[in-house]
């Protein structure tokens, strides 16, 4: 079995990435059953009974800023992952619009490839163009009521990343030897000898690399609108 973790930059104003972006050809956006699971920020998506309803009908896992890697419902993200399903993230952790340089991705996508089940198929995937679609300062300083149409959006897929996470793990164990850090009381990963320092480290390698290919995305991207 194989399970699968998109990651996507998010270059978007108000969320249309996740539901706008998954109609291009060959998708199969109209399968219930074959639709992403996606992270979605619990103080936008799930701010009540009517929003968290429907979103926790569009399959979007809530997840709270600033809560943490640990958080309960990573967990729920973890059990998708172990049952094949495609899970969704957006790895930078915040929403913006001006085009730069990919910035230091936070530990939560690395984290969940570290303790699935079975190592995910890990997809980048760059989109530039929904900021115009529902840009901040359309009238008056305000975003306009409905999204504007006629708009180009670009969207990059680039190759599956590999990681070869048994040499991986060996290595963010020797780095942990001759480093500290404050304790965040995370609970030790034993049945691969990571304790705190080892994941940190582990963490930052796993994460530094989809920066790395994600900015080259990038890259390409705005090579394609020129």
């Amino acid at each position: 079995m194989r399970i699968h973790l998109f990651i996507l930059s998010d270059l978007d104003p108000l969320g249309l990435d996740d539901p706008v972006m998954w109609g291009f050809p060959g998708f199969p956006s109209f399968d219930a059953n074959l639709a992403r699971w996606v992270l979605a920020a619990e103080d936008i998506c799930f701010k009540n009974s009517v929003l968290s309803y429907f979103f926790r009908l569009g399959k979007c896992i809530p997840i709270t800023r600033g809560a943490g890697i640990y958080q309960e419902h990573m967990n729920e993200a973890l059990e998708h992952l172990g049952n094949g399903a495609w899970l969704h993230t957006f790895p930078e952790g915040k929403v913006l619009q001006e085009d730069a340089p990919i910035r230091r991705l936070k530990w939560g996508t690395a984290s969940l490839i570290v303790r699935a089940p079975v190592t995910p198929i890990v997809l980048p995937i760059v989109h530039q163009g929904f900021g115009e679609v529902m840009p901040e300062n359309y009238w008056f300083g305000r975003r306009p009521p409905f999204p504007l149409c006629n708009k180009r959006i670009n969207i990059v897929v680039g190759e599956p990343i590999e990681f070869e996470l048994p040499k991986m793990r060996q290595m963010a164990i020797s780095m942990s030897r001759k480093l500290h850090f404050p304790s965040k009381g995370w609970p030790s990963i034993s049945y691969y000898g990571l304790d705190e320092t080892a994941q940190r480290c582990l963490y930052m390698a796993i994460s530094e690399k989809i920066q790395n290919v994600m900015e080259s995305l990038r890259c390409l991207g705005k090579s394609f609108l020129k």
